[in-house]
């Protein structure tokens, strides 16, 4: 596994794999990774930004990218783990990695820019102060 000293916002969570999960060759297709790096996000999200807070506030969070390598495939009775975390805060963007871990070794990494965005206007905005502040302290800067 990676290094865990210092990760902000980290949450991990167990990852069912289902029988639609997996395509013709036997293995997770590879769309069902974005499906996985969402719910890792929306859970995160909820841990530390709820979303009644994001809908009173007029803000939320929306992709500008998603970056996957795939290192091992994982198969049907595999145990999976989902890892995020902040790995980068700027002014507006957010930047996440991820990683899934089958039977305790890393098959996937990930990595992901978010913008949060005024729900009205649909133009980014800077990265609510708490959220900036939570950062700081996590990560030691």
């Amino acid at each position: 596994m990676t290094d865990t000293a210092l990760r902000p916002f980290e949450i991990a969570l167990p990852i069912p794999v289902r029988t639609y999960d997996i395509d013709f060759a036997g293995i997770v297709s590879n769309i069902v990774y974005i499906r996985w790096l969402e719910d890792l996000r929306l859970a995160m999200l909820d841990a530390y930004f709820p979303l009644q807070t994001q809908v009173t506030d007029g803000i939320g969070p929306v992709l500008v990218s998603t970056q996957i390598e795939y290192k091992r495939p994982i198969r049907l009775f595999d145990k999976v783990i989902g890892r995020m975390w902040v790995s980068e805060l700027g002014t507006t963007r957010c930047n996440l990695q991820a990683e899934f871990a089958a039977n305790d070794v890393i098959t996937t990494t990930a990595a992901q820019v978010t913008v949060f965005i005024n729900t009205h206007t649909m133009r980014p905005v800077p990265i609510p102060a708490h959220l900036r502040e939570q950062y700081q302290r996590m990560s030691g800067e």
